[in-house]
């Protein structure tokens, strides 16, 4: 069955709005992408007007900032330690924003959300 993302059928006094009758492929939603650890496998869906939206269904790199240096770098990621999101993402290895890895330039903090900007970003934590 077709995920739906539509107003509701409520206005704010308590009256209704007339619901379309047809179901249009702007107003079609869709599942949430678990990134996982992996070799990188990008992916492009069309949204509204023609315009595209890249997500990342697995990545084994990270775009590392470095505070101190004040330098990017471009590191493996090892594995996952900690995950605030849901602490069973860990053993599944899904990344999100705000989950800290083992990267090979040390534990880095994802700033970036993957499923959603096709990239992962992250900050060095020490």
């Amino acid at each position: 069955m077709a995920i739906l993302q539509l107003r509701s059928n409520r206005k704010a006094t308590g009256g209704r709005y007339k619901s379309p009758k047809v179901r249009r492929v702007a107003r079609f939603g869709r599942l949430p992408v678990d990134t996982k650890i992996g070799e990188i496998r990008p992916k492009s869906e069309r949204t509204i007007g023609g315009n595209t939206k890249s997500k990342l269904l697995a990545s084994n790199k990270v775009n590392v900032y470095d505070a101190k240096t004040k330098k990017h770098v471009v590191a493996n990621i090892k594995s996952e330690t900690s995950n605030p999101a849901n602490r069973h993402y860990v053993r599944r290895n899904i990344l999100t924003k705000g989950a800290i890895v083992e990267t090979s330039a040390g534990k880095a903090k994802i700033t970036s959300r993957p499923g959603q900007e096709g990239q992962i970003n992250g900050i060095l934590v020490e």
